[in-house]
């Protein structure tokens, strides 16, 4: 017998307030990412979206099924993770291998074991390591130059990132790491900006306080101790922990509903381990960065944190009934 065709659905678009929220969350970012950065960096996002939303409809169509919201939250994420001048195509085969691998080879929305965005920024990073390491460039220093500019001039460019200079041994001045004008990935160089889209989705219960809260809890105790250790190219905690992607992935990445824990012990355990690994990853690994792979290694182990605490709050409450 022939099977039917699957019916159209009656909906291309599911709106989902909670992946909206952290959408709104995530545009005082995308607003730093042109501030900082230029134009390009919205057509970047523009391009990566695009190419996301209809990866997913790919597979969603045919199922009878909507594209989701959360598709949005997947490619702003990695587009903002990406540096400023990371040529178009690269973008565009990252987001579209994230959503594939990352989120539709596991069924979809509510079934991926990792965190999509990471997949893609991952499989682009390992590709493309030039693209993605030597492309930084200076910020614009004047506050209306990102919006009438397409990128900062190419004399601009440079390797100097902060942790790249912090694992060399240079000193890092906080102010440019807390206001963001210094070099870095689009939308994860200002701490001011990442503080106020991360509040919203906290406040707006869009996101799990645990999770961020553990986060940055884990890399300050890990920092703090390597930084009264005097290990070299461990610099103040403060500073370390501003530099790099650390507050972004706090926030917007390892708050990830679906790839995280769901039992609240486990989320400390998950944000914690994510922290202290991403220190330690910046200081003793190749790459500069550890938020990344710190998530997608821990990502692995939340199924096994979930169901050991599960089985730690049954085993209490017998051993006290039995006594």
């Amino acid at each position: 017998m022939a099977t039917a065709a699957p019916r159209p659905p009656s909906k291309l678009f599911l709106m989902q307030p909670v992946m909206m929220r952290v959408v709104v969350g995530l545009t005082p970012c995308l607003f730093g990412a042109v501030l900082f950065f230029g134009l390009r960096a919205l057509v970047v996002t523009a391009v990566v979206l695009m190419a996301a939303v209809v990866t997913e409809a790919a597979f969603t169509v045919r199922q009878g099924k909507p594209v989701t919201s959360a598709v949005l939250v997947t490619g702003l994420i990695y587009s903002l993770s990406l540096p400023p001048t990371v040529p178009l195509w690269i973008a565009l085969v990252g987001i579209v291998f994230g959503v594939v691998f990352g989120k539709m080879a596991f069924g979809g929305f509510g079934y991926n074991i990792y965190n999509p965005a990471m997949v893609g920024r991952c499989f682009v990073y390992i590709s493309f390591p030039l693209a993605l390491t030597a492309g930084w460039v200076s910020p614009f220093q004047s506050l209306s130059q990102g919006f009438l500019s397409w990128l900062p001039p190419v004399d601009a460019v440079t390797t100097a990132t902060p942790l790249r200079l912090i694992h060399a041994g240079q000193t890092v001045p906080l102010k440019p790491l807390i206001w963001g004008n210094i070099a870095g990935s689009m939308g994860e160089t200002s701490a001011v900006f990442i503080a106020l889209g991360g509040a919203y989705i906290l406040y707006k219960k869009a996101a799990q306080w645990r999770l961020a809260v553990s986060c940055l809890l884990g890399a300050f105790l890990t920092a703090s101790v390597l930084f009264m250790l005097k290990i070299p190219g461990v610099p103040d905690p403060l500073t370390f922990m501003m530099a790099g992607s650390l507050l972004f992935g706090a926030f917007f990445v390892v708050t990830e509903p679906i790839s995280g824990p769901k039992t609240k012990p486990a989320q400390w355990i998950y944000g914690l381990i994510i922290g202290a690994l991403t220190i330690i990853l910046r200081r003793w690994s190749n790459f500069p960065e550890g938020i990344m792979f710190s998530v997608l290694f821990m990502n692995t182990f939340v199924p096994l944190l979930d169901r050991g605490v599960q089985a730690y709050q049954k085993k209490v409450p017998a051993k006290g009934s039995a006594s």
